[in-house]
Order: C-alpha cells, then structure tokens, then sequence
C-alpha cells in the first residue's frame, strides 16, 4: 500500500460518515453512501440465475464476492454474491464502494474455470480493503469494542460485518496493541499505589 494511505482513508471515511450524520463510532451508512456516488447495488441473483453462482461456488469457493460495472451511460452498478451472510455482503458492498471512492480502474485479467474477468490490481484491493474497514468499523467503534471486552465475532454481530473484517480491523490497525497497552499502564498504576 502506498504510503500514508492508511491515515488517509481513515480521514477520508470520516469525512464520508460525517456527511452522513455518523457520530465517530457510527458505521457509514452504505446505502446512503452508494446514492450519494449515484451507484445502485443488486444482488446477483436479481440479474442471472441463483443457481449459476451455487455452481461457482461449488466449482471455487468465494470465488465471487462483489463487482462494480460501469454501464455505457456511465452508471456504476454493484453487484454482490447473494449467497453470502449479510455481515459478509456488507463487508463486499464497502469494498466495491471503496474501489469507487478512490477511482480505481480494472487493470488483471482473472479467470476460474471458463470464466474471464477483470479486476484491480493488488495494491488497489488493499487500499479498497482497507478503506472499506474504515467505512464499516471506524477506529473509534473497534477502541470502544476492544475497550469493552468485545471478541472479533461480538463486534462483526452487532456492527452488521463480517468476522474477518472485524478481526482485520482490530488488529491492522492496532486497536489491540493500543487497548493493552492503556490496560497494562493502568495494573501497573494500580499495582504501585
């Protein structure tokens, strides 16, 4: 990931919730977030057949999670695999917005079994991982998580997210080495009073 990119998508996902009216702990609302980019999100299965993604999913599991499409009039649509639980859709969803938000063009030619298709490279994934982890859970939700005792699963259950992301966000960004860090300094105030 490029440098300072960290720091950046973790301002720029403020910026994006705050003109949502999302407090500093809130999750941004993707919805609102899409209309206000002018992006419509679908599952997959309201454009070709459910069963389709059932035999991709047979054939290479999470294979498919989300992709954006640009129409000819310039209309981004989303689209997502409607066979994922919903924290893990969400987490699909704020990936793809992620890839709009920071404008990312289709660069690697990908394919699975007889089907090609287009997508960024790593380095942009990252950076779309990552600020859609700002999106979903901002630092200060996962500080007030971690402060509170609350598990990766605790804190993807009662955020709407998927537990990897959850798990992803807690430790890359270093909320964890943050919280014990505050929890030792505290028993050893404690310990020497």
């Amino acid at each position: 990931m490029r440098r300072g990119f960290k720091s950046q998508a973790e301002r720029l996902a403020a910026e994006i919730r705050e003109r949502h009216g999302c407090g500093d702990t809130d999750p941004a609302p993707l919805d609102a977030v899409a209309r206000e980019l002018g992006v419509t999100i679908v599952p997959a299965d309201k454009l070709i057949d459910r069963a389709r993604f059932v035999e991709l999913e047979a054939l290479q599991p999470d294979a498919f999670s989300g992709a954006t499409f640009r129409l000819p009039s310039g209309h981004k649509v989303i689209v997502y695999n409607p066979l994922h639980a919903n924290g893990r859709t969400r987490s699909n969803q704020a990936h793809e917005l992620a890839h709009i938000i920071l404008d990312h063009d289709v660069r690697t030619i990908e394919r699975i079994g007889n089907l090609t298709f287009l997508t960024c490279d790593l380095e942009q994934e990252e950076e779309a991982d990552w600020l859609g982890g700002c999106l979903l859970l901002p630092r200060a939700l996962l500080l007030k998580g971690a402060f509170a005792g609350l598990s990766p699963a605790q804190i993807a259950e009662t955020y709407n997210t998927s537990e990897p992301m959850a798990r992803f966000r807690l430790n890359a960004s270093g909320v964890l080495v943050q919280v014990g860090r505050s929890k030792a300094a505290k028993a050893r105030r404690r310990a020497g009073k």
